[in-house]
């Protein structure tokens, strides 16, 4: 399978030639902060099945946490993924940045716990107060 994406303004475009795993919805603070929306809508990938096709040059990078950075369009913001220093083999997508129109798993709601008090999550996907093991 074969996957292209891009950010808003088209500068960055990408490919993943593989799965994506299932997606999460992530409520934590940090994703609505950097997506500007009541959750980020994630989806596991392998790094080596990602490939940047254009737009190296305005990809960014931000440290949101000692272990974690997310990457993103330094021309139009767009969030593109997020990567766990301890786990370089997998990058999160920002799965509204995906060009083809494809049936993504949905299997969870995490960090609910800490959630916008006006997010009514409105499904029957299981929901975790944090990031399950």
């Amino acid at each position: 399978m074969s996957l292209k994406g891009s950010c808003l303004c088209g500068g960055i475009r990408y490919q993943i030639d593989g799965e994506l795993s299932p997606a999460m919805f992530c409520h934590c603070g940090k994703c609505r902060k950097s997506n500007g929306s009541a959750f980020a809508l994630n989806a596991p990938v392998k790094s080596s099945d990602f490939k940047l096709l254009s737009g190296e040059n305005l990809l960014r990078s931000y440290a949101s946490s000692e272990d974690a950075k997310r990457f993103f369009c330094e021309n139009c913001g767009s969030p593109i993924y997020s990567k766990r220093m301890s786990m370089p083999e997998i990058l999160r997508l920002r799965v509204g940045t995906l060009d083809d129109e494809i049936a993504i798993e949905k299997v969870s709601h995490i960090f609910v716990a800490s959630k916008a008090a006006w997010d009514d999550i409105q499904d029957d996907l299981p929901q975790f107060a944090e990031r399950p093991e």
